[in-house]
């Protein structure tokens, strides 16, 4: 009999700390930065975001998310046999934040380990973790995504420190008779690197180069539409589908009208759209598990839907996974 895997239960975290625009162009204001709630909103859907404090890294959000995905799933960290974090901002250059996570979890013991693939990286994470579910590596995964970028913000710079925000979300991913992800397709194209990046490195206890994040934001539209678009249709032909059968499209929530343009070459009313861009800003690999989880918890996405999850993110790196819950 041919295994699959499903997803089981959903969960997230948002640190406590909460900004509106206003908050946040009150505070730009005061450092001679100026921007406006208009200004922020037209461009770019995004009214608020969070940001954590001092001493939080992306474990422990990560750690309240994977609990309350656990929880939902029904099931406890002894459950657990695979561990996959997605993330940009691990606690430490090593170890991964996965094994970090794994022990503040008491799941010790399993495979665990990080794979940075930006604001694709919950994709890439539960491609991954799809795979070794359906090859028998493991029955009970869990995957995270999770993202301190406050920490990666030039607040001199408006085009990008708007953007982004902290977070996380998981999933508890299980194997199953049923067929649960559908299909997936993943894309990398190095060339593009210089178009969204964090160039620093620490080197002999230094900082080198630029430890603040970078973004040529019009490059990175022209690219995310188009690669978006593709990534859907390559992934609904895989598993013999059309856009018709997508009951609701959970997108990387980098922008607003990245999401308004590639439903729109779907041909997908924005009704089928799930967004949260808008109360959390860009949290990059943990933006479409937080999507998912405010979806589901809210009732909109039930048992049997079927879902197209997909984004973009620095490298460049796109991909998309097709799934029922």
């Amino acid at each position: 009999m041919k295994r699959y895997s499903r997803i089981t239960g959903t969960g997230s975290y948002l640190p406590p700390r909460r900004l509106s625009n206003t908050d946040l162009v009150a505070q730009l204001s005061s450092q001679g930065v100026e921007t406006s709630d208009e200004w922020i909103v037209e461009r770019t859907g995004i009214g608020a975001r969070h940001f954590v404090d001092e001493g939080i890294f992306s474990s422990d959000l990560g750690l309240e998310a994977a609990r309350n995905a656990l929880q939902a799933a029904g099931r406890t960290p002894q459950d657990v046999d695979l561990i996959i974090v997605a993330t940009s901002t691990p606690d430490m250059v090593f170890p991964s934040t996965a094994c970090i996570l794994q022990n503040k979890l008491g799941a010790n013991g399993c495979a665990a380990f990080d794979v940075q693939a930006v604001c694709s990286g919950f994709v890439y994470a539960l491609t991954v973790a799809d795979a070794m579910v359906q090859t028998g590596a493991a029955r009970c995964a869990l995957v995270v995504g999770a993202e301190v970028f406050s920490r990666l913000l030039d607040f001199s710079d408006r085009t990008t420190c708007v953007l982004f925000g902290d977070g996380a979300g998981a999933v508890v991913l299980e194997a199953s008779d049923t067929p649960g992800i559908l299909a997936t397709d993943l894309h990398a194209d190095g060339k593009h690197v210089g178009i969204l990046c964090v160039p620093g490195h620490v080197s002999g206890g230094a900082i080198l180069g630029d430890p603040l994040l970078k973004m040529d934001g019009q490059a990175v539209f022209k690219l995310a539409v188009g690669l978006l678009e593709d990534a859907a249709r390559a992934t609904l032909d895989k598993a013999g589908l059309t856009e018709n059968d997508i009951d609701w499209l959970v997108p990387h929530q980098a922008n607003i009208r990245i999401m308004q343009s590639t439903a729109k070459r779907l041909k997908l009313p924005m009704e089928k759209v799930i967004i949260t861009v808008d109360q959390h800003g860009n949290t990059s690999a943990a933006s479409i598990p937080l999507a998912l989880d405010s979806a589901v918890r809210s009732g909109k996405v039930k048992p049997g839907d079927n879902l197209l999850l997909e984004g973009v993110g620095g490298g460049f790196t796109w991909g998309a996974v097709l799934l029922t819950l």
